[in-house]
């Protein structure tokens, strides 16, 4: 598939599913949300279930890479409620230092320093934008970082209660248990995203803060378009041999990892749940 990847390319986390298995339904039966600490993403928890990964063949816009077509059974975890935020990813660079590389070294696309904190005016609408200009190994210095915050949780994944979701976790979280090319229904709509024609005020010009449109049935906004999210698998070019317990597949071209969700200069082909590159 030749996808018109944006470099704009955000941290998406979640929580191990142990961490979520002592969580308390609401009154209205949902889990509520939470933080672990005041630097911490907001979480929500996603049950866990089964579910028909990939696309149909009948699908509009569909690539080979989205078959064949396989059940997985995912168990529970949680999700950040938003794209991790400018603001968000900036307590962790003024806290320690990092720096990403730029993401285009000629027209100087890169995080830029001023003191301890990124260039980012306090309050501005641009602090709630989601964090691009970020690789996958970007991803996971933050979430290393995350981790150690947050020492003392339990969890049964080795590198700390914080981790990137697997492809399955992140289609399964977008789709939010649906069966349609988009969680809203097959058709891209007007104004349920920010892509190339999704109809936004913000479509293939600007990238729109985060949480600006409607959140799906798991309580998650901006699982399709905005910018394109990580996942943790290696790329690999169709699901033949695909793990089927939602675990991240670490076999393939491991020199690539998975994107997810379209961006904001993506047509609405991109801006699917089954789409990936």
């Amino acid at each position: 598939m030749r996808a018109a990847v944006s470099t704009l390319c955000l941290v998406f986390l979640l929580i191990a599913a142990a961490r979520v298995a002592s969580s308390a339904a609401s009154a209205e039966g949902h889990v509520p949300s939470f933080r672990d600490c005041s630097e911490c993403p907001e979480m929500v928890p996603v049950p866990g279930g089964d579910f028909v990964m990939g696309s149909p063949v009948s699908e509009r816009g569909r690539f080979d890479s989205e078959g064949p077509q396989h059940r997985v059974s995912v168990r529970q975890f949680a999700l950040g409620t938003y794209d991790v935020t400018i603001r968000e990813f900036s307590i962790f660079l003024g806290e320690t230092g990092y720096q990403p590389a730029p993401c285009d070294p000629i027209a100087g696309l890169s995080w830029t320093f001023r003191g301890r904190g990124v260039a980012v005016a306090p309050g501005s609408a641009l602090e709630q934008e989601p964090a691009t200009c970020l690789n996958w190994y970007d991803a996971k210095a933050y979430i290393a970082w995350l981790n150690s915050k947050v020492p003392k949780l339990q969890t049964s994944h080795s590198g700390g209660a914080y981790r990137l979701p697997t492809e399955a976790e992140w289609e399964y979280a977008a789709r939010a248990g649906t069966k349609t090319a988009r969680w809203w229904g097959n058709s891209v709509g007007q104004g349920q995203a920010n892509c190339n024609g999704c109809g936004s005020e913000f479509d293939g010009i600007l990238i729109a803060p985060a949480g600006s449109f409607r959140a799906n049935a798991f309580g998650l906004y901006d699982m399709l378009g905005n910018v394109w999210q990580w996942t943790e698998d290696c790329w690999n070019e169709n699901y033949v041999g695909a793990p089927a317990d939602g675990v991240a597949w670490e076999r393939g071209d491991c020199t690539k990892r998975v994107l997810r969700g379209g961006s904001w200069s993506n047509l609405p082909e991109f801006v699917r749940s089954a789409s990936r590159s």
